[in-house]
């Protein structure tokens, strides 16, 4: 299986990049990794919320294929623990899913488009992160989640 994460707009902290970095040269022990960054949409005070999501959603959309498995990083989705986020993506690696694609959309969330094509959400905590902060929290439960199904001792319970 490959995973794969999107991302809407760069990331300017050089620490953050650091972390970024960090997990997915870790990663790369366990499965095929790759993380793209869609730019940030241009002259957006001219546009609305809702024309913003749409623009970001087309941008999002160009980025995945038909037999993807979509999971957008939505305050409103599903939380785990981090075992139990293991589980669901030893679950994928067991379906035989072929490509894991983790979405974190822009500032106000994604398109009707885009939300109708995730097949799950998922929500990393009820409190909000900056979109910066969440890239580097969620590559860490990602390594985190790789380590707990290899059964290997990062992780304590």
């Amino acid at each position: 299986m490959k995973v794969k994460l999107v991302m809407i707009g760069k990331t300017d902290l050089d620490y953050i990049k650091s972390g970024i970095a960090e997990y997915e040269k870790r990663l790369s022990f366990y499965i095929p990794f790759s993380s793209i960054v869609i730019q940030d949409i241009k002259n957006t005070k001219k546009l609305n919320e809702n024309q913003q999501k749409q623009k970001e959603g087309e941008l999002i959309l160009d980025q995945i294929k038909d037999g993807d498995y979509i999971v957008l990083l939505d305050e409103k989705g599903k939380e785990y623990s981090s075992v139990e986020f293991s589980g669901f993506v030893e679950k994928q690696m067991i379906a035989g899913t072929k490509n894991l694609v983790f979405i974190i959309g822009g500032p106000y969330g994604f398109s009707e488009d885009v939300y109708s094509r995730a097949k799950s959400k998922l929500a990393l905590s009820k409190m909000t992160f900056s979109h910066q902060m969440v890239r580097l929290i969620f590559m860490e439960q990602l390594y985190r989640a790789m380590t707990i199904i290899r059964g290997e001792p990062y992780h304590h319970q």
